[in-house]
This record gives C-alpha cells, sequence and structure tokens, in this order.
C-alpha cells in the first residue's frame, strides 16, 4: 500500500495528501484517502456511507411514502460485534415503521477495527415479508457474516427472519470491485424494486442478469462527489464569511448542508 498510495500521490499532487478534507455532505466527510479508494481502489465505509447519504437525501425525498433504512456500515459493524445488543438500541434506528433495511456487511471480525475487513457484500432486509437477501459478488465470501447479521437483526426486530443466498448476484472480476457493487446494487434494487414496485405486483428481489459496469459506477460516484464540491464552492463563495483568507479556507473543504 506504500507504493500505491507514492504513485497516486505524485499523479495528483499534494492536492491529495493523505486524510486532507475533501467534501462535507450533510454528516459524512469525505476524505482525499477516499477519494483515492474510491477511483482505484476498496471502497472504505465512509465511501459507502457518502453514497447511502446520497440516496437518503436525493433519491428518497421524492418517495415520502416510502419506510426504508440504509444502515450505514458503522452502525452494521456495530449491530454484528456487539456483545449486549440492548446497549447499543440508542444508536440503531427505530425500525417499528420501517419495511425494509438496507446493510452493507463487512468481513472484519475485530472488535476494535470497524475499518478492519477485506470484503463488502448486502443484505436487504423485508421486514413486512420477514426475509434477509444476501447479495455477495465474490461468490459466498461472505455467507458467514450475512448469517451472524441477519441473526442479530432479528433479534433487534424480535422475530425471526428467512435468510436467502442470492445465487443469482452479479460477480466481481477483480479483488477491489466488492464495495462499488454493492452502492450500484443497492441503488436498483431501492429504485427499481422497492421504491418504483407496482403495489399489486409481487416484487422480484433476484439480480439475475443485470450487468454491473463497476468502472462506470466508480465514474458516477465520483462525478457526483465533484458536482456537490462544486456547490460547496459556490455556496462558499456567497457566503459573508468567504474572505477569510486562503489558508483557513483551505483547511475547511466544501460543504453541503
Amino acid at each position: 500500500m506504500p507504493g500505491f498510495r507514492r504513485k497516486i500521490t505524485k499523479h495528483f499532487g499534494d492536492s491529495l495528501t493523505p486524510s486532507k478534507p475533501y467534501l462535507s455532505y450533510h454528516d459524512i466527510l469525505l476524505t482525499s484517502d477516499d477519494i483515492v479508494s474510491l477511483k482505484y481502489d476498496w471502497l472504505t465505509d465512509n465511501n459507502i456511507a457518502f453514497w447511502e447519504e446520497w440516496l437518503e437525501r436525493e433519491v428518497l425525498p421524492k418517495y415520502p411514502r416510502a419506510h426504508i433504512v440504509l444502515l450505514r456500515p458503522s452502525i452494521t459493524f456495530l449491530l454484528m460485534q456487539a456483545i449486549d445488543l440492548k446497549s447499543i438500541g440508542s444508536a440503531l434506528p427505530d425500525f417499528r415503521k420501517t419495511t425494509h433495511i438496507f446493510l452493507p456487511v463487512n468481513d472484519s471480525r475485530d472488535r476494535e477495527r470497524a475499518d478492519g475487513g477485506s470484503h463488502w457484500s448486502l443484505l436487504v432486509v423485508s421486514v413486512i415479508d420477514r426475509v434477509a437477501f444476501h447479495y455477495d459478488s465474490l461468490g459466498g465470501a461472505n455467507f458467514y457474516e450475512a448469517q451472524k447479521c441477519t441473526e442479530r437483526l432479528s433479534r433487534v426486530l424480535g422475530h425471526s427472519l428467512r435468510f436467502h443466498q442470492m445465487e443469482d448476484s452479479p460477480q466481481q472480476g477483480n479483488n477491489s470491485d466488492c464495495g462499488v457493487y454493492v452502492c450500484i446494487v443497492m441503488r436498483h434494487l431501492l429504485i427499481k424494486r422497492l421504491l418504483n414496485a407496482n403495489s399489486n405486483e409481487k416484487v422480484s428481489m433476484s439480480m439475475a442478469n443485470k450487468v454491473i459496469d463497476s468502472s462506470g459506477g466508480r465514474k458516477e460516484m465520483m462525478q457526483i462527489i465533484e458536482s456537490l464540491r462544486k456547490e460547496g464552492e459556490r455556496r462558499r463563495s456567497l457566503s459573508p464569511m468567504s474572505t477569510s483568507s486562503k489558508s483557513g479556507s483551505s483547511k475547511t473543504p466544501p460543504r453541503i448542508e
């Protein structure tokens, strides 16, 4: 990784120094490390959290009747690793009116490292049908973790969940696109299968024959981020605080609230 980091730094210069704030988007602060990962590497939990935040802010408001929760990777990790589930109750959303829950699942088994692990997969829980669908772009690599997550969530919900490993999940062609697959599959299922579903028809959660363009997905996410950065810069230029020194403003990323 140090060699990879040096190459990226050489390519981008000082504009992408490690951990430099890049964009503040509501509750998410993206750093230059997150941007490097999004462009070339394994997606960070922050990358996925940003994507969920964006879907919540830009897509879900168009469907006011929807009661869908996009659980952040850090909260999913907490759910899986907490010794006492009652102790994390305040960190979890109120699921009483929720119909579906999306959970990014990480294979880290170290309670002390929420940013550990080496593979992402997606668990989608239909609370109303009491079924958990697991989408894994690397075969059954996260089978154990997804089952554990399902069992733990069932205890929080107060009823059992049937677990389904989705064998027709699109499969990645390398070792670094799992997070991108999670994001693309998440949006597809959210919009195409749930939000735009006909109430008179049974919704299919199959991903059969769905082709994932991971490279295109990375580019699209970067375009969204750059567009938000530009808008953040525009808003900042109109602020009375825009007369602050360059050195001060350079430490503060473009912000969207």
